[in-house]
């Protein structure tokens, strides 16, 4: 019996867990529902507590390098505190809050390539496991489809999406890392900046969008970042021209001019709130087509998760 137990500790002949998430994306700042069942292995056990974690696939750059690696950000007890026998089923349905910062992984059905999941972690009198992952699949807020839909409407092209380690001065940030959207601009903004990067960065009273424009150098002067921010509400969208709004927004990072911006990291940069009052209806999908094309080499939606999971494979010990 003591060699019994012993095996169920390290994990031989213990419980089994496995995650189901109700179908679906979901939005920042919703519920995540689904239920974790468990399996009892052969021996009884007490169950001491069950955790999910959210958790993302996120780069950190170096001096000279630039690494990857995962980071969880979130983190909810659904259950614990019973004992589980020999071979019994038990499930655990589950309702848990979604961070407002969580990263969006698709726009209008398509992926971006950003790897982000949730793992369940199965604390057994005093042993932890943890399970598989299990992709997590959000798509945008309004606000945040509406500033993105403005730029597609602007003639943005999408090039690419990640997750950056650090944090963005002087904004509400909570969260270890932050999104950038990476979008390359019309001909009109061609001569202005090579790329805009988008942060949006949403809160229960709005979206922080931070925009980093890549200023092209002159004869006798380097390329530049230029950075400003701005606010907009929840109750913005339905209510404000956002193709003019965003046009504005775009038209300031063109004219700004001086020296290098100092990235996301630095301190200073002003914060600008805009709101406009007119009202427009915006086409959905301007940015659908950029979206496919520029995702790792225009995966489809499976193959998309299975690239998540082999991801995520990689880093476990």
């Amino acid at each position: 019996m003591v060699f019994k137990r012993l095996l169920g500790a390290i994990g031989v002949g213990g419980p089994s867990v496995d995650t189901i998430l109700d179908g679906g994306a979901v939005v920042p700042g919703s519920t995540l529902t689904g239920r974790v069942m468990v399996r009892g292995g052969s021996m009884d056990v007490e169950i001491t507590g069950i955790h999910l974690d959210f958790v993302a696939r996120v780069e950190a750059e170096g001096h000279d390098s630039e690494t990857e690696g995962q980071v969880a950000f979130h983190r909810v007890t659904v259950g614990g505190g019973f004992r589980l026998a020999e071979e019994q089923e038990f499930s655990v349905p589950f309702q848990v809050p979604v961070p407002w910062e969580t990263p969006i992984t698709e726009i209008y059905g398509q992926p971006l390539g950003i790897v982000l999941g949730v793992r369940t972690e199965l604390a057994v009198a005093g042993a932890v496991d943890k399970g598989d992952l299990d992709p997590l699949m959000v798509r945008p807020l309004p606000v945040q489809e509406a500033v993105l839909e403005a730029f597609g409407q602007l003639g943005f092209g999408f090039r690419s999406a990640d997750l950056e380690l650090g944090r963005i001065g002087g904004t509400g940030q909570t969260l270890p890392f932050y999104q950038e959207i990476e979008m390359y601009p019309p001909e009109r903004y061609a001569h202005a900046m090579r790329e805009v990067e988008i942060s949006l960065l949403a809160s229960p009273g709005g979206l922080e969008v931070v925009l980093e424009a890549d200023k092209p150098g002159g004869f006798l002067s380097s390329g530049h970042d230029v950075i400003n921010r701005f606010f907009v509400s929840h109750q913005d969208v339905g209510q404000t021209d956002f193709n003019a709004l965003v046009d504005s927004w775009v038209q300031q990072l063109a004219q700004r001019h001086g020296g290098h911006g100092g990235g996301f990291f630095g301190g200073g940069h002003g914060h600008h709130e805009h709101h406009d009052e007119e009202r427009s209806g915006f086409g959905a999908g301007a940015m659908v087509a950029g979206v496919a094309a520029g995702v790792v080499g225009g995966l489809v939606m499976g193959e998309i998760i299975d690239e998540i999971g082999d991801a995520f494979e990689g880093d476990e010990e």
